[in-house]
């Protein structure tokens, strides 16, 4: 049995860098900085890619990380280029589990259709930034429109479902918002429907922000700043 949310009294602080990076997307670097700080950080992560399962061969091509590696992505996801990789990094959370900081990995994949894979994992970290257990896992899938609407279909581990359309900002920063939340029996009651921003920081970072409504206004509930680790 599932049921529409619409409440949420969750709150976290929004003045974090990686709020302020989600939520705009800008970048202060000039052109030519920002390529040749994209060109060193890749010297580390250009060769790595998440791993194939080696199970025998599919009539149809591995998941692919990695723009260097694998099918060429659809002409259709330009506009996500820049999300694809492997993410890892920390944020901090105000959830009904509590305020936590909490340690997460992002891939962003693609098989060469037109979609992108989304898996998130995201594990508890005690007051030394050590990790105490996992917590919720996130999987679903980003379209986006010849008119640049973004379309993501996301499920939580926690029992959530929620459709999100949206838009880039800009090259660098996409903006998606909540048309649909439906949770179930035994998820999460408190949480309602909000707006998620992504964007690439300064120094390339993703930045994140997931933002509820409470008492009828946004309020942030979860962020982080990821770094590329693969892709």
């Amino acid at each position: 049995m599932t049921q529409e949310n619409h409440n949420n009294p969750n709150h976290v602080p929004s003045d974090t860098p990686a709020d302020a990076a989600a939520a705009t997307g800008t970048s202060s670097l000039s052109g030519n900085d920002a390529v040749n700080l994209a060109a060193e950080q890749s010297k580390s992560t250009a060769q790595l890619n998440i791993p194939a399962l080696d199970l025998g061969e599919l009539p149809v091509a591995d998941d692919t990380a990695n723009l260097r590696h694998g099918p060429n992505l659809h002409d259709g996801l330009l506009a996500l280029l820049p999300l694809v990789g492997v993410w890892r990094g920390e944020g901090r959370a105000n959830t009904s589990d509590g305020e936590f900081a909490f340690g997460q990995q992002i891939i962003f994949a693609h098989d060469g259709e037109n979609y992108l894979t989304y898996e998130s994992r995201i594990w508890r970290l005690d007051e030394d930034g050590t990790p105490v257990g996992a917590d919720h896992r996130e999987s679903g899938f980003w379209r986006i429109s010849l008119s640049d609407e973004i379309e993501v279909v996301c499920t939580h581990s926690t029992g959530v479902s929620e459709i999100f359309y949206g838009e880039p900002l800009n090259e660098r920063a996409w903006q998606i918002e909540s048309a649909s939340t439906m949770v179930t029996s035994t998820g999460p009651q408190s949480l309602g429907p909000g707006k998620r921003l992504y964007g690439l920081m300064p120094n390339n970072d993703l930045g994140w922000v997931d933002e509820r409504i409470v008492d009828g206004e946004l309020q942030p509930r979860m962020s982080a700043q990821l770094q590329r680790v693969a892709g």
